[in-house]
C-alpha cells in the first residue's frame, strides 16, 4: 500500500509537470498544436506518460479561457552540486522569489551552492535530441533519414536510437522523422554535457539525492547534471 500511494504520488508530480507545460506553451502561442511546436511536444510527452485527452484539453482551455489568472515564466537556476558537479535547473514558476529560495536550500542542504546565471552552463551543449526504440529501424536507416531530415548526428546501440540536432532546427527534424517513423519515445531541447566528471559510490550516493529532491519539487521541470557512474557502482545504487 505504501509503495503504491508513493507511486501515485510520483505520477501525480509528473502530471502537475506535464500540465503545466502545456499550459505555459498554450498561454505563449497558438492553442492549435498544429501551429505551436512546443505545444506539440508538451501534449507528445503528456501521452507518453498516459494522461488522458480531456486532462490535456483542460489543460488548453484553463490556459486560454476568460479564467485563466495563473502566469508561469520559464525560469533557470544554475549551481554545483557535491564533487563539484555541475548542476543546471528549469522551472516554471509563478513566483520567483519562493521557487529561488526552495532551489537554494536544497542545494545548501546536499552538498552543492547555487551559482548565479550562466555560472556552468559553458559545461554544457543546448541542442534538440529525438529518441526511438532500437527496434525502430537499423543504425543505417535512422541515420540516412535524420541527416537528410537535417539532423547532426545519430547515436545508435543496443537502448536506441538518440537523434542530435540544432536548437533552431529541432521542431523540422522531429516532425520530419514522426512522418517516417511515427512519434518517437522522447523529443525536446536538453543541456548536454560537453565535460563530465566520474563519480565513485559515495559521491554518485551525495549527487543523486540532490537531484531527486530537485526534482519532486512542483515548479522544476528538468535537471540536469555532468557526472557519470560506472555501471557497477549504479547497478548498487539501484538496487
Amino acid at each position: 500500500m505504501h509503495r503504491k500511494g508513493a507511486q501515485d504520488a510520483k505520477r501525480a508530480r509528473i502530471y502537475a509537470k506535464l500540465i503545466r507545460e502545456i499550459t505555459v506553451a498554450a498561454k505563449e502561442g497558438l492553442p492549435d498544436p498544429n501551429f505551436n511546436p512546443r505545444l506539440r511536444a508538451g501534449i507528445g510527452a503528456a501521452l507518453k506518460a498516459n494522461m488522458t485527452r480531456d486532462a490535456i484539453d483542460r489543460a488548453i482551455k484553463k490556459a486560454t479561457g476568460a479564467g485563466a489568472t495563473e502566469n508561469y515564466e520559464s525560469v533557470r537556476y544554475e549551481g554545483y552540486g557535491p564533487a563539484g558537479v555541475a548542476v543546471i535547473v528549469e522551472a516554471l514558476t509563478d513566483n520567483r522569489n519562493r521557487t529561488a529560495s526552495v532551489i537554494r536550500s536544497a542545494f545548501n542542504k546536499h552538498g552543492g551552492t547555487m551559482g548565479e546565471i550562466n555560472s556552468v552552463a559553458f559545461m554544457f551543449n543546448r541542442l534538440g535530441v529525438v529518441r526511438y526504440p532500437a527496434d525502430t529501424a537499423d543504425a543505417d536507416t535512422m541515420l540516412e533519414a535524420a541527416i537528410e531530415a537535417g539532423a547532426d548526428d545519430v547515436v545508435s546501440d543496443e537502448n536506441g536510437h538518440e537523434v542530435l540536432v540544432g536548437i533552431d532546427g529541432f521542431f523540422a527534424v522531429r516532425d520530419a522523422l514522426v512522418q517516417k517513423f511515427g512519434e518517437p519515445t522522447e523529443a525536446q531541447i536538453e543541456w548536454r554535457p560537453n565535460m563530465t566528471v566520474m563519480l565513485d559510490e559515495e559521491k554518485a550516493s551525495s549527487v543523486l539525492k540532490l537531484l531527486d529532491v530537485l526534482e519532486d519539487d512542483d515548479d522544476v521541470q528538468n535537471v540536469y547534471a555532468n557526472f557519470e557512474v560506472p555501471d557497477e557502482v549504479m547497478a548498487k545504487l539501484s538496487a
